[in-house]
């Protein structure tokens, strides 16, 4: 009995220590970052919303810390960039969605680089758009693993040819590979496997899904939960915008009982936010006015506060951070670096360069009060050009476009221009804003570079995503289906001098289509859950086929009927230059070639 007595002891002695583990003060947070794509302020119930369906996200805001003064860039790379490396998007090279400029600059440092540097095990899942091809891809900054789509949406032109939403075929560490299932349900999967592989060490998570932005392809079930809403309330595109946010917040509902089981939810610092505001959950329609936007102007691309102006949400129970509190401190995506190294006690990562925005542990921990200003702005040009769809903010003031101020606690939906009334006040929040524009806009005439011959990216994968030029940009694969007429070029860094070679395409290598195809469309009927039909896709009736470099016609071919792609042999000398490549048809009209790629013999 005695020495049964002992071993009782010791049981319960090994069980405390075990627990006195695991909620140690020492033992690192978890951190997993969810930021959805196009989803609005107003697109969640707790916001507001009376028709969206989201228990999962209204629990945990009812469990959170909630920023409600949080604001993001008006589109999606540029929040991404800011998010990730704590700057604004202007200075990092990503103040456009398309067009040679949602390339994040390599000499940037990203919160995975800041995590891997502290010993934690780092996953990304879903969208990434801030490069395709080293040393841009996520790989490369900082992601330990990944499974993600190409450019800024699945079923996007450097998106793997043929993805629909459904049953399609992502990259996972750089390598394409096929899955099975919804595309969000497939990203938040692998992040919960990720985690469970993880679960032993710190992890940082970033789950990105692509939804819910278009097209706005939805399994018919979370369709059917809205389908009986009157047209005059929902449009039926907003029905399915509203069945794919409700298909996100199922799966958080996963993911938060996943990480209950593993009995590491309460050393889990869980974020939710979004990247820009509402591109389908409100809009204006023949004079009727369908969905909700929290009495918000502007939706997503707006230089109005609903088009910045987002959901953030921050809960961690071992930190205290797990009961409902309103924080209405103005704040922003360039605060969420310098905020979770604090909350982790890590460092920023080496060799950074300097942070914009600040830590906002100080608002979670007090009544703390700030009169910072901040600027959010949407160039979406190949350079930008000061006071373009710009918002400089100050707690409730708006400046918008160095013209108009609106004071939201007297006019929250920003109808009455004030700045006559309080011209001290413009004159204060332009002066901050012509330095601010000084600081971000040193590096505006330096181009990015795809690197040529790079043995970590040979051959190199260009696309007309990534070209430079003036629009319109084939930037999905609607586009390139349609043959929709696109000019440019792309900026190309020549590592060594070497014989290329370069060959260019109508369809990507992995289609294994001719360049003068007529290509298969694909109906709703055949594929249920797409919003429209898929286009045939048209032969162009390509003639020839040809390169210039630096302003040079280097080499032109003749399209031969049947031909996949055509082949240019170039010797090219080291350095930076640029590469435009085209096809000419028998009208004597040029276009793109929407797909090269570029091998070092």
């Amino acid at each position: 009995m005695k020495y049964l007595k002992i071993v009782i002891l010791f049981v319960l002695v090994c069980v405390s220590s075990c627990t006195t583990l695991q909620k140690s003060p020492e033992q690192k947070p978890n951190v997993i970052i969810i930021i959805t794509d196009d989803q609005g302020y107003g697109d969640v119930g707790a916001h507001g919303n009376a028709l969206i369906q989201t228990p999962h996200l209204d629990g945990l805001y009812n469990e959170s810390h909630r920023f409600t003064n949080f604001h993001v860039s008006p589109t999606c790379a540029p929040t991404r960039a800011s998010l990730l490396t704590g700057r604004y998007a202007n200075s990092t090279g990503v103040w456009h969605t398309v067009g040679g400029w949602s390339l994040l600059r390599e000499n940037e440092k990203t919160l995975a680089d800041m995590f891997t540097e502290a010993g934690y095990h780092t996953g990304g899942f879903g969208k990434w758009h801030l490069g395709d091809n080293y040393p841009f891809n996520p790989e490369d900054r900082g992601f330990q693993h990944t499974v993600m789509h190409k450019a800024g949406g699945v079923q996007q032109t450097p998106d793997y040819w043929g993805n629909t939403y459904f049953d399609d075929t992502y990259y996972s560490n750089g390598v394409p590979m096929p899955f099975e299932g919804y595309c969000t349900d497939v990203f938040f999967n692998e992040a919960i496997s990720f985690i469970k592989s993880s679960k032993d060490k710190p992890f940082f998570c970033y789950i990105a899904p692509n939804a819910p932005h278009g097209p706005f392809n939805v399994p018919q079930s979370y369709y059917d939960i809205y389908k009986d809403i009157s047209e005059d309330v929902l449009s039926d595109t907003q029905k399915r915008f509203y069945g794919m946010i409700t298909n996100i917040d199922d799966n958080i509902g996963v993911l938060r009982s996943t990480l209950e089981e593993l009995q590491i939810a309460d050393n889990t610092i869980l974020i939710f936010m979004t990247d820009n505001g509402t591109a389908m959950g409100y809009g204006k329609s023949k004079g009727n006015t369908r969905g909700f936007n929290a009495n918000m102007r502007g939706t997503k691309g707006s230089q109005y506060e609903g088009g910045h102006r987002v959901p953030f949400f921050v809960h961690w129970k071992n930190g205290d951070i797990s009961t409902p509190k309103d924080i209405n401190t103005l704040s922003a995506h360039i605060d969420v670096m310098p905020t979770l190294a604090e909350l982790c006690d890590i460092d920023l990562p080496n060799n950074h360069l300097s942070i914009d925005g600040e830590s906002l542990v100080p608002y979670m921990k007090s009544e703390k009060h700030s009169d910072r200003m901040l600027v959010t702005d949407s160039q979406r040009a190949q350079v930008p050009k000061k006071w373009k769809k710009t918002a400089v903010m100050q707690n409730q003031w708006r400046l918008i476009d160095g013209d108009e101020l609106y004071h939201l606690e007297i006019d929250p939906s920003q109808k009455q221009n004030m700045a006559n009334t309080y011209p001290d006040k413009v004159t204060q929040m332009t002066a901050f804003y012509d330095s601010w524009w000084e600081r971000v806009s040193v590096d505006f005439d330096k181009e990015i570079y795809f690197k040529i011959g790079h043995p970590k990216a040979n051959p190199v994968h260009l696309n007309a995503h990534d070209i430079h030029g003036d629009g319109p940009f084939a930037w999905n694969q609607i586009h390139i289906r349609k043959g929709v007429n696109s000019g440019g070029y792309w900026s190309i860094d020549v590592l060594e001098t070497g014989t290329y070679e370069i060959a260019l395409r109508r369809y990507p290598i992995e289609s294994n289509l001719s360049i003068n195809a007529t290509v298969q469309g694909l109906t709703t009927h055949e594929l249920i859950g797409l919003e429209k039909d898929i286009p045939q896709g048209k032969s162009m009736n390509y003639s020839h086929a040809s390169i210039v470099i630096d302003n040079q016609v280097r080499a032109q071919k003749q399209v031969n009927d049947g031909d996949k792609v055509v082949l240019f042999s170039v010797d090219l000398q080291k350095g930076k230059t640029k590469l435009v490549a085209t096809f000419l048809n028998d009208k004597k009209e040029v276009n793109t070639a929407y797909y090269v790629y570029v091998n070092k013999l």
